[in-house]
């Protein structure tokens, strides 16, 4: 039985070190272990540093060196590489000691320090170059280092499965393929760690279907397939969007009665919000499932996974209560990630349920972050409420975050939106830099508003080069002020540069403003002389200056492509129905109605907001959802009646 690390008497032990050194040094190493293991590395050292030199052996010092590396503990590890420096027998040149202390630099992230030592070294084995190789590939700009290390590597030995395994982390695709190559030539591709590395490899490389399907070859020809391998095969179909394949791979998995991880259920929901190749039907069925295998496993109590499955059912799947419950049942570990994803889903599709969660996130005494912010101010652009973004503009600035330009960005929009161009103008008058989107979002703010007059002015002020987004706003004011020669003017000129070419959206809106003006010779040549097919937006531009201005055959023309490119789209049924009308052809008017209701396609309520107090109060035309739409009506009656 080992004595307590108390009992040692290094002066007994001492006098009987040179007639059998190797048990003493023996039950030196063994109590620096224990310690070790009990997490004290203070007192483990306190032993090594008290003990006789003659104990102090490479056992001893590699016993140590290992627990630095195990607990990243950089200030244990230099003090005891400095006094083994100082060893009066040394033990620097010990090709034990010196791969140890490789792996304990490269853990502690100074991959720097583990090269001085590999350079100095006067001889290496593998695991010298494996340890070496695999701290460049833990240092996300060492990389091509250690691509480059494993090449001069093959002219002094042969890399085993740690060390390709390594390298594959951290290499391009070419580069891949390369070491792929090499290990089916040396026959490590058998090896479960280095088939696990080729599938995240061609995943992470690629972002295409084909090496999606090259790490499909992979992972067919394993023996034997572990959690991991599973895990990277999920994660590679998702990374190159093969969503299909990667929840089928996740179904294999289940069938076949292969366990699961918090890894599994991240990378499987990764799949349903990412990929776009993924059917409704197969998202809610898979989604859940997720759910379900988080509930039984105990997963669901992470704030990660559950997050992940908010995502899901919010952005892929639209099923907000189901969000919205999953969130409540999250009161355990509900984090500012988790908050702000939920705050994120709803700020679209909820604005006012949007502001009410982060009122409850500010009542839990969480601190918003960045990502935070930059939600919930999109959600008051959304309801169109000066007094909601003052409050978050308050806040964004009590928060230290008064300086970011992204959130600047997003404050002129927000105001913008609320009807306060003197907020937007001093946003940006206020902010220290600005970038494209600044300018961007300060044009778009004068071209909501209709001042074109200030809107061109600002585009000569602007000090960046002009992107795509620029000339949305300077055409869309052009367009929405009649001011069609300058608009023209604007829209040849995107064609000086390569970088500036139009795009759908510019010639959406160079139709929509010669058809405001009723040119509608003009607006039909520039769809022919379109060098893309148009889309939806440009024939709805087309579609919706010929309903203003009952042009009753370009407006077929425009609908029939709208139907062929969007069947479900309402637009194209109602805006001819009204066109029809307004010339009196009411047959046919009423054909375009019941073509509507033979396909099915329903017209989205339109929606208006009003901020009454400190409450913001939604309507919609004809809607019967209020309970006080009565007492309103009768107000709007007795209103106009007055006013008559």
């Amino acid at each position: 039985m080992i004595a307590s690390v108390s009992q040692i008497s290094f002066g007994s032990l001492k006098r009987f070190i040179s007639a059998s050194p190797s048990p003493l040094n023996h039950e030196l190493v063994e109590r620096l272990r224990t310690l070790v293991r009990s997490n004290d590395l203070q007192r483990a050292f306190s032993l090594f540093y008290s003990a006789p030199l003659e104990l102090q052996s490479h056992q001893a010092y590699g016993a140590l060196f290992q627990a630095c590396a195990e607990q990243r503990n950089l200030r244990h590890g230099v003090t005891l590489h400095h006094h083994m420096l100082s060893h009066p027998c040394s033990y620097s040149q010990d090709l034990f000691l010196a791969n140890h202390l490789i792996t304990m630099y490269t853990k502690c992230g100074k991959v720097l320090y583990a090269r001085k030592v590999f350079d100095e070294m006067p001889e290496r084995n593998v695991v010298s170059w494996t340890s070496l190789i695999t701290g460049y590939a833990k240092e996300g700009d060492e990389q091509e280092e250690g691509f480059s290390l494993f090449s001069d590597m093959l002219s002094h030995c042969l890399p085993n499965e740690f060390a390709v395994s390594s390298v594959l982390t951290s290499c391009r695709y070419e580069a891949g393929k390369q070491v792929h190559g090499l290990a089916l030539k040396l026959g490590l591709h058998c090896s479960v760690y280095v088939a696990n590395a080729l599938i995240s490899m061609y995943g992470r490389c690629r972002l295409d279907v084909v090496a999606g399907y090259e790490a499909w070859t992979v992972f067919e020809a394993m023996e034997f397939k572990n959690l991991v391998a599973w895990n990277s095969m999920i994660a590679a179909f998702q990374c190159c969007n093969l969503g299909k394949e990667s929840v089928g791979v996740f179904m294999q998995m289940r069938s076949e009665g292969v366990g699961f991880d918090r890894a599994t259920l991240l990378n499987v929901c990764s799949s349903l919000y990412k990929c776009s190749d993924l059917v409704p039907d197969e998202v809610s069925k898979c989604c859940l499932q997720l759910h379900c295998l988080s509930v039984k496993s105990g997963f669901v109590t992470q704030t990660e996974v559950a997050t992940a499955l908010v995502k899901v059912y919010s952005e892929v799947l639209g099923e907000f209560s189901d969000c919205y419950k999953l969130f409540m049942e999250m009161s355990h570990c509900r984090d500012i990630v988790a908050w702000t994803g939920i705050i994120t889903a709803f700020a679209v599709y909820d604005p006012e349920m949007a502001i009410h969660l982060f009122g409850q996130l500010r009542q839990e005494k969480l601190s918003p972050d960045w990502y935070t912010f930059s939600s919930v101010l999109k959600a008051c652009a959304g309801l169109v409420t000066a007094r909601q973004a003052l409050t978050i503009h308050a806040q964004v600035i009590k928060g230290g975050f008064g300086a970011d330009t992204v959130l600047n960005n997003s404050l002129i929009h927000a105001y913008a939106k609320c009807g306060s161009l003197d907020l937007c103008k001093r946003v940006f008058d206020d902010m220290d830099s600005r970038d494209v989107v600044s300018w961007n979002s300060m044009l778009k703010a004068y071209s909501l508003h209709g001042q074109v007059d200030s809107i061109l002015p600002v585009f000569q002020q602007m000090d960046i080069k002009p992107d795509s987004a620029t000339f949305i706003a300077l055409l869309s004011a052009c367009s929405h002020a009649g001011r069609v020669e300058e608009g023209m003017k604007i829209f040849r000129s995107m064609f000086e540069e390569p970088e500036t070419l139009p795009q759908l959206n510019h010639y959406a809106c160079v139709i929509d403003m010669l058809g405001r003006a009723e040119r509608f010779t003009d607006a039909e040549e520039v769809i022919k002389q379109m060098p893309m097919v148009p889309d939806a937006v440009v024939w709805s531009a087309l579609l919706g200056s010929c309903r203003k201005h009952g042009n009753t055959h370009l407006g077929k023309l425009a609908a029939d492509k709208l139907k062929e490119l969007e069947p479900t789209n309402s637009l194209s049924y109602i805006q001819m129905s009204n066109i029809y009308s307004a010339e009196g052809s009411f047959n046919e008017a009423g054909k375009s109605r019941k073509e509507m209701e033979t396909w099915r396609v329903k017209k989205e309520p339109g929606l208006s907001w009003t901020e009454i107090g400190n409450k913001v109060h939604e309507f919609a035309s004809g809607g019967r959802r209020r309970a006080d739409r009565e007492a309103i009506y009768k107000e709007l009656e007795r209103l106009s009646i007055a006013s008559s």
